[in-house]
C-alpha cells in the first residue's frame, strides 16, 4: 500500500509522477532497458497482467524523461475473474503512448464484479513465415477489442 506518509518517506512504486529522472524502482526499469538496447537485443514485447483493465501502450524514447532505450510495446490484459479497476494516468518517464484502454468509467467506479462484464484477456500469435507478431486484447464474451500486427526488427 502506497499511501501519503510512505510517498513522504521516499517510497514510491514503480512511476515517480513525472517528476524528472528516474528514481526508486524506476532505475531499475532503466538499468533493464538500457541493457536491452546496448545488448542489441531487439523485438521486445512486454505482456502485463496483474491489471484490472485492458491496454496497449507503446513505449517511444522520443517522447520519454529517461531516452535510453530501444521502442518497445506493453499489452495490459486482465483480470479474467476478479474485480475490474481503472488506470493510474500514464508516468511519462518512459514515454508511454496509449493505444488502446478498455477500463470502467469513473461513472461505473471501482472494483467491479465480473457480472459488470469488464474482464479481459489477450492472446498472441507469432507466424513462422513471416515472423510477425500479434497481439488480440479480447473480452470475455471472445469478441476483439484491439489487434496489432508487429513487423520484426531486424539486428543490424
Amino acid at each position: 500500500v502506497w499511501d501519503d506518509a510512505a510517498k513522504k518517506a521516499g517510497f514510491e512504486a514503480v512511476s515517480n509522477n513525472d517528476n524528472g529522472k528516474p528514481k526508486g524502482r524506476e532505475l531499475e526499469f532503466a538499468d533493464v532497458l538500457r541493457f536491452i538496447k546496448t545488448a542489441g537485443i531487439t523485438n521486445t514485447v512486454w505482456l502485463t497482467a496483474d491489471v484490472h483493465y485492458t491496454a496497449a501502450h507503446y513505449y517511444n524514447p522520443g517522447k520519454a524523461q529517461f531516452q535510453d532505450f530501444n521502442p518497445f510495446w506493453e499489452f495490459v490484459s486482465g483480470p479474467i475473474h476478479a474485480g475490474t479497476f481503472g488506470p493510474n494516468d500514464l508516468d511519462m518517464t518512459f514515454g508511454p503512448e496509449l493505444k488502446f484502454i478498455k477500463a470502467p468509467t469513473a461513472e461505473q467506479g471501482q472494483n467491479l464484479p465480473p457480472s459488470a462484464g469488464l474482464q479481459f484477456f489477450g492472446l498472441v500469435d507469432i507466424s513462422g513465415a513471416t515472423e510477425q507478431l500479434t497481439v488480440r486484447l479480447m473480452d470475455r464474451d471472445d469478441n476483439e477489442l484491439y489487434k496489432v500486427t508487429l513487423d520484426p526488427v531486424r539486428s543490424a
